[in-house]
């Protein structure tokens, strides 16, 4: 179903702007952005594996990943890290320097609750839960350049706090009947609609919304081609297993639709306090389908993955020693993927504290040396284009200095 909220948008017109801006302007326009969220917490430990750390097979001894090399070894991606071998699919998005990730990165609050976290990264507000917002609906009201019905989508079966706000923000559903037609497509329905609220802007304006989105979102979909393809933790998000399919239709649905530039979805199952498993296992299964996943959207992209950032992150990491039931509890550093055409892929950015006891956050964590903000912020004004203004309103009482805004991406 289609999500509609009031649209409170300033109208933004090139009308008498130098050529230069003009072209800018449609450079921007033509940037896209897509935030994957994987809820329940993924072992970035796992993730990408800081094999050349003595402490890390130290405090794993049944779950830590071979070296590169090894049978059912990492993938190596430098002399310290290497990738979890499940992901194999993106390895040579790495390679053609289309992937980085940024370690022991996550949030400033040292929240282990799944549902403050996940509430913390999608206001954008760590440790403030009095925020009615979500970043990313801040971010669409912040956007240069013309709105759309369809501008921003949201993938999945409930609304997500990420998009909470007064912006439009269209929904589309999961499965390959997301868009099959409703009462609300009927036209006949659409007309008494339109007058009953003949009288009402906000009402006349949510359905004019609602009635458009779907009708672009339909006709994008029925121009892509076809691809046979802890519940509280993941708060509703659907499985890794049945990500790829509904992947590939998201990226196609953006290549298709001109007037997207901003989507997001969710993946869940990532709660792995028991068997989490190494090479093979519980956790390796869930990555394979992830990783696949994330190659099926970047192909149903195809061309428009030239001009898109996809952001991979979860509300924290896990800790370092394995638990008494072969799996890892709750802790707080991450990794944070970025994936697509402008970045500055094939490298591990992060300042890395290192795993030894007097590193680690309270004793048992990968510490946070990045703000997960000091990541976002740069790529929302220097791919994104926005200005210092809009990024204060995005994220308000944020750090002080956006961090790697010369390194993630490649202009």
């Amino acid at each position: 179903m289609l999500r509609r909220q009031l649209l409170h948008f300033g109208a933004f017109t090139l009308a008498g702007l130098p050529p230069s801006l003009v072209q800018a302007q449609g450079e921007i326009a033509q940037r896209k952005l897509v935030v994957v969220m994987l809820r329940g917490a993924v072992d970035g430990l796992s993730v990408v594996a800081p094999y050349g750390e003595r402490e890390y097979a130290a405090n794993r001894p049944q779950i830590a990943l071979p070296p590169p090399g090894a049978e059912d070894g990492l993938l190596r991606l430098d002399s310290l890290f290497g990738l979890h071998p499940a992901l194999g699919a993106l390895k040579r998005r790495w390679d053609g320097g289309q992937l980085a990730f940024v370690h022991a990165s996550g949030s400033p609050d040292p929240t282990r609750s799944h549902f403050d976290a996940q509430d913390y990264f999608e206001s954008g507000t760590p440790g403030r839960k009095s925020t009615p917002d979500g970043w990313m609906n801040r971010l669409l009201a912040g956007l240069p350049g013309e709105p759309a019905p369809t501008r921003a989508i949201s993938m999945g079966q409930t609304p997500p706090r990420i998009f909470a706000g007064t912006a439009s923000v269209a929904s589309l559903g999961l499965g390959p009947n997301a868009m099959q037609r409703r009462a609300i497509d009927n036209p006949r329905m659409q007309a008494s609609l339109t007058r009953l609220y003949a009288g009402d802007a906000p009402l006349s304006g949510t359905l004019r919304d609602t009635t458009e989105g779907r009708g672009e979102m339909a006709r994008s979909m029925a121009a892509a081609e076809p691809r046979a393809m802890d519940p509280s933790a993941d708060a509703g998000a659907p499985s890794a297993r049945s990500f790829a399919a509904d992947a590939h239709r998201l990226g196609q649905l953006i290549r298709k639709d001109p007037h997207t530039q901003l989507a997001f979805t969710s993946v869940g199952g990532w709660d792995t306090h028991v068997n989490q498993g190494a090479a093979r296992g519980q956790l390796a299964n869930r990555l394979a389908s992830l990783g696949a996943g994330l190659d099926a959207l970047s192909e149903g992209l195809g061309d428009a993955l030239q001009d898109t950032v996809i952001v991979v992150a979860s509300e924290f990491g896990r800790t370092l020693r394995q638990n008494g039931n072969g799996g890892t509890d709750h802790g707080r550093g991450n990794v944070i993927w970025l994936l697509g055409g402008p970045v500055a892929g094939g490298q591990v950015l992060g300042e890395w504290p290192g795993l030894d006891a007097g590193a680690l956050a309270d004793g048992r964590d990968l510490a946070v040396r990045t703000d997960f903000r000091q990541v976002l912020a740069p790529l929302l004004q220097r791919h994104l284009g926005l200005s210092e203004t809009a990024l204060a309103a995005v994220f308000p009482q944020g750090p002080q200095t956006w961090r790697y805004a010369d390194k993630l991406l490649r202009t």
